[in-house]
């Protein structure tokens, strides 16, 4: 294959025009392993993530930086070594004075912690889950607060752990059976975290996050077996939490019982996460087709919105508009 510019991208968000634009890596050609992305992927799948004063990026095995807002890298760090499936997934959050990333591979799967100021790994940790047919995931780690306590919530193949991030050290972990190629995000709300176990049949979890140790057989609260998503995230507003399956199914449910609400058929395919702004929910269709909702017990649709493009991507919020990035472009919609 070619060789690739990995870069990073400053926008004016009210004009759209480009302020900057730098090459941060540039990804030679050699591994067509390492090449390899899924059609539904890109090698710039991460969001990138500030402090306010620094830009963090991450390109998967390509490459972590840090970036001054004006485009300047301070720093590059190129140690993380695995086989990804696919190309990337998983975007790096921002924990205390570390920046962490999920690392699963098709050979080894690990969580990382570096530095924000130098890129130095402080902390590396092995995934323990052993019983995998399939290993790799997609996951972005989420930071939860337990009595008090912050942990690093982070799902590979065939577990979902929850770390301190002080060292790494694994606090709790839930086993799911045949779980991997996780892609949608943990949400944590009404003290459960829910999170789905990937593919091949995606379940969705409601973990009780207080435990330690092995809590799979004690701490898992309820599972859905019917319409969870293998890729977009889960999505909770008030006592309800929405879940969109990849083939369109959209599911209500009670988010302390996980009672169904109901079932409703959008149509088209998702990979997006659905998004609450304004009183309302938006879920966007590869196809292009976003839907307007009203949160609630029963599904009221406010409207249609078509897009002529493919979108993966789940939008992002700016004042009064959203950001939506499609295979080709990014758009700025407001009313």
């Amino acid at each position: 294959g070619p060789v690739q510019s990995l870069r990073t991208l400053c926008l004016d968000a009210e004009s759209g025009s480009v302020q900057w634009d730098v090459e941060v890596f540039r990804q030679q050609a050699t591994e067509p392993k390492v090449d390899k992305v899924h059609s539904k992927n890109s090698h710039a799948s991460a969001t990138p993530i500030t402090d306010g004063k620094h830009l963090f990026v991450h390109f998967g095995v390509h490459g972590t930086a840090c970036l001054t807002l004006d485009g300047e890298v301070i720093w590059k760090n190129q140690e993380l070594k695995y086989v990804p499936v696919h190309g990337n997934g998983g975007s790096p959050v921002l924990v205390e004075d570390l920046l962490v990333v999920s690392c699963d591979g098709g050979d080894v799967e690990f969580i990382v912690a570096m530095d924000q100021k130098s890129g130095k790994i402080r902390w590396n940790t092995d995934r323990t889950a052993t019983h995998l047919k399939k290993k790799f995931a997609f996951g972005t780690p989420l930071l939860i607060s337990v009595d008090g306590k912050t942990q690093i919530v982070s799902q590979g193949a065939g577990a979902v752990y929850g770390y301190a991030p002080a060292d790494g050290s694994v606090i709790w972990k839930v086993d799911y059976v045949d779980g991997y190629s996780v892609v949608p995000r943990p949400v944590f709300a009404h003290g459960l975290l829910y999170v789905s176990s990937g593919f091949d049949k995606a379940k969705l979890l409601a973990i009780d996050p207080t435990g330690t140790g092995d809590i799979t057989e004690t701490h898992v609260r309820w599972t859905l077996d019917k319409g969870a998503p293998h890729t977009p995230s889960p999505l909770v507003v008030g006592d309800e939490l929405y879940v969109v399956s990849d083939g369109g199914v959209l599911t209500c449910l009670d988010a302390k019982s996980g009672e169904t609400r109901y079932q409703e058929r959008l149509g088209g395919k998702y990979s997006a996460s659905p998004l609450y702004a304004d009183g309302k929910i938006y879920v966007q269709a590869e196809e292009g087709e976003g839907i307007v909702f009203r949160p609630g017990k029963e599904f009221e649709e406010l409207g249609r919105n078509q897009l002529e493009a493919r979108t993966f991507a789940s939008y992002s919020v700016f004042g009064s508009s959203l950001l939506i990035r499609s295979e080709q472009h990014l758009y700025r919609i407001a009313n």
